[in-house]
């Protein structure tokens, strides 16, 4: 029998191509083509519904599949990411750095669910039994009813799975499995995507919810082809600083709940402790009054959190000045000094400038601006900002201050934590809480010449 032309697939956008070449040409990433041997058995089909193929009316779809109830598993972090609860037949993704706590994270769950009555395998590809057993064993998890298996054979799991018809399966880790029906090396695009839809298509079938544990690359990004993502109802990603104690299990895509939601956990020697307020947490740490520190209220999913952003700046001894930037996009950092200079005539040329969000939290949302251009001025000027201000809004290209979504909801988060007075752009609609001033401002230039006495 003739060979098969061999098959090169971008693991970005999953991308076909006739020949290896350094860079994807339909999404442009590099050295993101692989080759892969063509599947020597097509994937299992499922059947959709009582009748496959058959066309149901919107309307009849509540008698015929009624909504499933979420279970829950007592770790209200857990199940708040997750949208409520778990969803039977659904499928999870859980990426996280090498180190970062994903096993445990997952085996703590997995024996909370299970003493709640769910049937639950823990099937392990990356550690042996005895391996596994310790770690329950400092947990104190040994008494859980949890079934464990050490296997790397996507057939024989899947046979076992099939027999035991478990409520829950946890998958560590997907890049492991390897699929006999596919000629490539376990962890290659072709054995990712085929593993992952064979529990996938599991998960749909036999009503057991699945959440595979993925490798990230260096960039942060879950290893393998991006397809997977699409596959599963729900991407986790379980973020945390090697030098901070606190772990934020992040949804970045949910089908069952709102994305970007967060829960927030804390390392101990007993394992991932619940942090029912992080805003107290991320602020915990903070001192007397100091220049470059401002209190930033955001909003992190449907959930309120207060962090301190802080800056320093310095002459820089160098020809190009140095822009550091920890937890918040790099971008931003540029075009909120791009508009200081612009429209508030405040240079930073010749300065470094290095920006950090304390705790490990990561910010990605606009209404950060303004608390980072207070804590970049008032690390320029040395001047401390008030130790009882909070502040948020989005800073335009123009210099003028949008509001942002939620504002009620950051007041009362920062008035519960003892702060009085809140700064915010001047369209904001806010409910003031009891015992907080709130100060409107319409743009960058009057907050300056209001904060530090300069316009």
């Amino acid at each position: 029998m003739a060979r098969s032309a061999p098959q090169f697939t971008c693991a970005a956008c999953g991308a076909s191509h006739k020949k290896w070449a350094g860079r994807c040409e339909a999404c442009g990433a590099w050295n993101s083509i692989h080759e892969e041997a063509p599947l020597s058995a097509g994937p299992s089909s499922r059947t959709l519904g009582a009748a496959r193929g058959r066309a149901v009316p919107l309307a009849d779809l509540a008698t015929i599949e009624p909504e499933p109830s979420r279970a829950a598993s007592g770790l209200a972090e857990f199940d708040r990411v997750l949208g409520g609860g778990l969803v039977p037949a659904s499928a999870i993704l859980v990426g996280g750095d090498p180190g970062i706590g994903k096993s445990t994270l997952l085996l703590q769950a997995t024996a909370s669910f299970a003493n709640n009555g769910l049937k639950c395998v823990y099937i392990s590809g990356e550690e042996a039994s005895a391996q596994v057993r310790m770690r329950a064993r400092r947990l104190g998890l040994t008494e859980a009813p949890v079934k464990l298996a050490t296997e790397t054979n996507l057939r024989d799991i899947l046979t076992t799975l099939e027999s035991e018809r478990p409520d829950l399966v946890i998958i560590d880790s997907i890049q492991t499995m390897w699929a006999d029906m596919v000629d490539s090396a376990p962890g290659s695009v072709s054995q990712v995507r085929a593993a992952a839809h064979e529990l996938t298509t599991f998960a749909k079938r036999r009503g057991s919810a699945v959440i595979l544990v993925g490798h990230v690359t260096k960039e942060g990004q879950i290893a393998g082809p991006r397809v997977v993502e699409h596959m599963v109802d729900t991407v986790l990603y379980f973020e945390g600083e090697r030098g901070h104690q606190f772990r934020i299990l992040r949804a970045v895509k949910n089908r069952f709940g709102p994305a970007d939601e967060i829960g927030v956990f804390e390392m101990t020697g007993k394992g991932l402790s619940e942090v029912a307020n992080p805003s107290a947490l991320f602020l915990s740490e903070r001192g007397q009054p100091a220049p470059g520190a401002a209190v930033f209220a955001g909003i992190e999913g449907t959930r309120p959190v207060l962090t301190e952003i802080q800056a320093l700046v310095a002459p820089s001894p160098l020809g190009t000045p140095r822009r550091t930037v920890v937890g918040l996009d790099s971008g931003r950092l540029a075009t909120t000094l791009a508009v200081l200079e612009a429209r508030c005539g405040i240079p930073f040329a010749g300065l470094d400038v290095f920006l950090n969000v304390a705790g490990g939290l990561k910010i990605s949302e606009p209404a950060a601006d303004l608390a980072v251009a207070a804590a970049l001025l008032s690390a320029r000027e040395d001047a401390a900002l008030p130790p009882d201000c909070v502040l948020f809004g989005e800073i335009s290209l123009s210099g003028a201050l949008r509001p942002v979504g939620q504002a009620e909801n950051r007041l009362k988060e920062a008035r519960k934590l003892g702060f009085s007075t809140a700064i915010v752009p001047a369209r904001s609609k806010p409910g003031a809480p009891a015992g907080m001033k709130v100060r409107q401002i319409a743009d960058l230039t009057a907050f300056v010449g209001e904060m530090f006495g300069a316009g």
